[in-house]
């Protein structure tokens, strides 16, 4: 089976393709050939999600599946969350984002955050969504030059370290992403076995 990954982030298509079984095979907006930065502009990490694998549906008629992830934290209202990637401007630069983030912080006793990742999957022209969810606290400063994004500064529960000190099967333990994948393998082999 394969599955065309709607992102342009090659962070993320490893980290997914890590988790899938070997059976699924991960193809890549550029190795199908499709050169498109397909916009986010919905209020939400679900209609972003589903914006994502409905335009690459619509331009390949293949099964296909997208990701939104936000980071939220809860003393900010859930600020950076859907504007994760373009919280200090459209360059989408993890360092400028995870600043303002910190800035905005400043020595506040509540950092409380949570990473949330909703995948949009396209299977036979339906669409399925699986939600994956990481709780955890944010750093005072940059801690680690692992992964990608607000890891630097993202300790989950359960740890001392930062995403950003975590080589990726050490994250993939707590991840928000590798719960909303396990979501979807689950949905995948139970169509799989309907057709073997």
């Amino acid at each position: 089976m394969a599955l065309i990954f709607a992102t342009n982030n090659q962070h993320k298509v490893e980290e997914i393709q890590a988790l899938l079984p070997a059976a699924i095979a991960v193809v890549t907006l550029k190795d199908a050939g499709i050169d498109i930065d397909i916009p986010e502009p919905h209020p939400t990490l679900e209609e972003n999600a589903r914006e994502k694998s409905t335009t690459i549906y619509r331009m390949t008629g293949s099964d296909c599946f997208s990701e939104d992830t936000g980071l939220e934290v809860y003393s900010l209202n859930g600020e950076p969350g859907v504007k994760s990637a373009r919280y200090a401007g459209e360059g989408k630069e993890f360092s400028k984002n995870t600043e303002k983030l910190l800035a905005k912080l400043g020595d506040s006793a509540d950092r409380k955050a949570r990473f949330r990742t909703v995948i949009s999957l396209i299977f036979k022209g339906k669409e399925y969504q699986f939600e994956g969810i990481c709780e955890g606290s944010i750093t005072a400063a940059p801690r680690g030059n692992n992964g990608f994004g607000y890891d630097p500064v993202f300790i989950p529960e359960g740890s001392n370290h930062t995403f950003g000190e975590m080589s990726l099967p050490e994250k993939q333990a707590f991840s928000h992403r590798r719960k909303a994948t396990d979501k979807l393998v689950a949905f995948l082999r139970q169509e799989l076995e309907k057709y073997n």
